[in-house]
């Protein structure tokens, strides 16, 4: 790892460490003593950006996405981790997903055939977006993780890239209209086809 990349990664930790509410929720999924896990995709990203922006106040987000990796776990896992978190936090919208299924999800929701990932940070990289391509973790002895297999520039560069491995530009651009990205984060660049080189 570059001394540029380590730098950014201390940075995002030190913001998952200032955000007391992010704090309690890896604190909540630490509980569940998952072998290999994480909190990504939009509560990390909003943290950033909004720290980018100045905003005062955090955004409110949708849900919070726990994602881990167990190849041992039946499909019913997710709905028994999403029970058990939920008793510790009623009022978060736990969305749990076991990354060594995703390839039946795809089969069964879209008909595509993809292979098996081969770990949490696999899983991690076929996100829909570069920036989004974020997890972190809490360790045992508090320490926090950053998972970012395509590394933390895009994200802190406010950039909005197109990580074509699992999802169409369509799914991509249907993405950044549906969750209002420059409606939320005016200062982001949405890269086009032509700028993805």
């Amino acid at each position: 790892m570059s001394d540029h990349d380590q730098e950014l990664e201390e940075r995002l930790i030190r913001l998952v460490r200032s955000s007391s509410t992010l704090m309690a929720l890896l604190a909540a999924v630490r509980s569940l003593h998952l072998q290999s896990w994480c909190i990504g995709a939009g509560v990390v990203r909003g943290l950033v950006w909004d720290h980018l922006h100045g905003f005062s106040q955090p955004s409110r987000y949708d849900d919070v996405d726990v994602t881990y990796y167990d190849n041992t776990a039946d499909e019913k896992q997710d709905e028994k981790l999403t029970r058990r978190l939920l008793a510790i936090s009623p009022s978060v919208r736990w969305e749990v997903t076991n990354q060594a299924l995703i390839h039946q999800w795809f089969l069964k929701a879209h008909g595509q055939i993809v292979p098996p990932l081969r770990s949490l940070e696999d899983g991690i990289a076929t996100w829909p977006e570069y920036a989004t391509c974020v997890g972190v973790n809490l360790n045992a002895d508090d320490t926090i993780e950053a998972i970012a297999p395509h590394g933390l520039q895009d994200l802190f560069d406010l950039k909005v890239r197109h990580n074509a491995t699992r999802a169409s530009a369509d799914v991509f651009m249907q993405r950044i209209t549906s969750k209002r990205l420059i409606e939320r984060w005016p200062m982001l660049s949405i890269m086009d086809a032509s700028q993805w080189a």
